[in-house]
């Protein structure tokens, strides 16, 4: 899936926190003349506002912060709702949110968190160190409130608000996640009247509290979420005067609308998109490096955390020699220089290139290369051996065939699903392609082999590498879980609990380089390629808007909420009404590629997802 880690949580599961693992609800475009007119009517009531649309591809899971993962919904819970910290646009290291200051004690066991005074939730009461103490706590002790984010108080062993500006928290041991908790805070006096935190998705009664810089006003499933400007917000307002994300399940459609000023900004543009809006008049193409990557995940036998098998994974990929053999049959270059057209960089660990500190290259010997001959070999090694037709078959005679799980609206996965079929083929392989537009469903029940996969990976490597340890497994089998790929490796979960309690910066980032290596070694994670964020706007709509990082960095599904509050409309905009109820400025995006495979995906799926991140 394509996920985005909790920040944004792609496509699959871009998983992306994916980007995927809840349900899904499908915003839907209207038909365009209805909108047109619906959209001018209401602009003539409003005396003109200024309105920002962004249009998405990805399905919402859940409103939910306890248990939203893909990149639209966290990216929306950005704007909705404070976190502690935040990450800085420039270089991502860590700035106040609602909290204003962290100290830490000698023994690195007990952290203290001063809480800003200037903060209120939309419905006027103050925002305190008792809510932030209360959210930790109601993960901490029920499992459903921690299905999105539950790593994050794993080690919490207790967490208080002595007065309402400090929060007091107390951990087992060390952990270097601290000025990185991706975790929204939410109103104690709101949720507190929450029964059952599985099945509430925060999506019935509007405008929903909080204190982010906007304010959550209305949404319709399959249609719309919209929003509207915190005129309290302590960083200051947003310029626009409202924030509209609706969906273009058809990318070609959302870059006609960008030509004809029926939205300001779409992302995820195919190559050829982008070369030919690179000439457009008005019109910018933003070309950086992502914080993806696009993977191909192999089902290690799908398992609940009390050992229950369940899923029709193949058993043949239970061989690592199988997995290997896949893995030597993929040309990453051709994908690179062929599907993203030079878009990309070539993949090899799990941690994108742009988060220079925690990214890992094989060395020589380790590394798999394309080799079709030693594919070949490690097939018939692993008792795979070609018959007389060219086919492999098994000791038990049968043929060895494979599913592939993709996302029917990302171009990518169905360009590199033709590849595999040919490379894979020219091995004696069966490959059947399945794209199909809800990748969530088959993915949490374990029913598939092989599947597309893309996650957007956050400044701190906590999250993303924390759903492929054990503890991410679902609790009861195809229920919904942290986990991306329901890996669970205990070579793995030794090195994450040693990394989460290092402080070093340089040790830590070695230890994360060698999750990455064990990951890369077992063979159950092919990353092929980290994809640019490809993005474009109108310069005579929009005068200025923040990227991250802001040197080169991407607009959509940013760690935190800088695009969209800091957005400036270009003076005397005078962009078509892209539908809705109000709109002269009208600002879209199409979530979902970036997250890559999915990221939606699967980015979304979690996170994933990035934008399904499972995204």
């Amino acid at each position: 899936m394509a996920r985005t880690a909790p920040s944004p949580k792609s496509p699959r599961p871009s998983r992306p926190r994916r980007l995927t693992a809840a349900g899904a609800a499908v915003l839907v475009l209207a038909a365009g003349a209805v909108l047109g007119a619906q959209g001018a009517a209401a602009d003539d009531a409003k005396g003109g506002e200024k309105v920002l649309t962004v249009a998405v591809s990805q399905s919402v899971d859940s409103l939910s912060p306890f248990l939203a993962q893909r990149v639209i919904s966290t990216s929306v819970h950005r704007l909705m709702y404070e976190y502690l910290t935040n990450y800085d646009p420039k270089d991502g290291h860590p700035v106040p949110g609602l909290a204003t200051s962290w100290q830490a004690s000698p023994s690195k066991l007990t952290w203290t968190y001063t809480i800003r005074k200037d903060s209120k939730w939309s419905d006027g009461v103050q925002a305190t160190a008792q809510d932030a103490a209360w959210t930790f706590n109601k993960m901490m002790t029920d499992k459903g409130a921690a299905t999105a984010n539950g790593s994050f108080v794993a080690n919490f062993k207790k967490v208080t608000a002595p007065d309402p500006a400090t929060l007091v928290v107390e951990l087992k041991q060390p952990q270097a996640t601290m000025t990185a908790l991706d975790v929204p805070i939410v109103p104690q006096h709101v949720w507190e009247k929450v029964g059952d935190f599985t099945k509430f998705n925060n999506d019935k009664v509007f405008p929903v509290v909080g204190n982010g810089p906007f304010v959550l006003t209305d949404y319709k499933v399959d249609q719309y979420l919209r929003l509207r400007p915190n005129k309290a917000f302590w960083r200051g307002a947003p310029k626009f005067d409202e924030l509209v994300f609706k969906y273009y399940k058809d990318n070609d459609a959302a870059v006609a609308a960008l030509r004809k000023g029926e939205v300001s900004f779409v992302s995820n543009l195919t190559p050829a998109q982008a070369s030919s809006l690179g000439s457009a008049p008005d019109i910018k193409v933003n070309d950086a490096p992502g914080r993806r990557f696009f993977a191909l995940a192999t089902n290690p036998g799908a398992q609940s955390k009390d050992g229950q098998k369940f899923g029709d994974g193949n058993p043949a990929l239970l061989d690592p020699k199988v997995r290997q053999a896949l893995f030597a049959g993929v040309d990453r270059k051709t994908l690179v220089d062929k599907v993203f057209q030079g878009h990309a960089v070539e993949g090899e660990g799990y941690i994108p290139p742009r988060f220079a500190p925690y990214f890992w290259k094989p060395a020589p010997a380790q590394k798999i290369a394309y080799d079709p001959a030693k594919a070949a070999s490690l097939l018939d090694e692993a008792g795979y051996r070609a018959g007389a037709d060219g086919k492999r078959v098994g000791k038990d005679g049968k043929p060895l065939g494979l599913r592939l799980l993709c996302h029917a609206t990302y171009p990518e996965d169905k360009a590199v699903s033709k590849y595999l079929q040919e490379w894979w083929g020219k091995l004696g392989i069966g490959l059947t392609v399945q794209c199909v537009d809800n990748v969530t469903d088959p993915w949490t029940a374990g029913e598939y082999d092989l599947a597309l996969d893309g996650y957007s990976v956050n400044p701190d490597p906590d999250y993303v590498l924390s759903i492929h340890t054990c503890a991410a497994l679902p609790a009861t089998p195809r229920a919904t879980g942290q986990t991306d790929d329901f890996i669970c490796d205990k070579r793995f979960d030794e090195l994450y609990a040693r990394q989460s309690a290092e402080y070093d910066t340089a040790k830590r980032a070695d230890l994360v380089q060698q999750m990455e290596s064990r990951l890369y070694d077992t063979g159950y994670m092919n990353v092929m390629a980290y994809p640019n964020a490809v993005e474009a706007y109108r310069t005579d709509q929009i005068r200025s808007i923040t990227t991250m990082p802001e040197a080169a960095g991407n607009i959509y599904g940013q760690d935190g909420y800088w695009s969209w509050w800091s957005a400036v409309p270009a003076a005397g905009s005078s962009a078509k009404s892209g539908g809705g109820s109000s709109g002269v400025v009208v600002l879209g995006i199409v979530a979902g590629v970036v997250v890559l495979a999915g990221i939606g995906s699967f980015l979304v799926l979690r996170r994933r997802a990035g934008a399904d991140d499972r995204e």
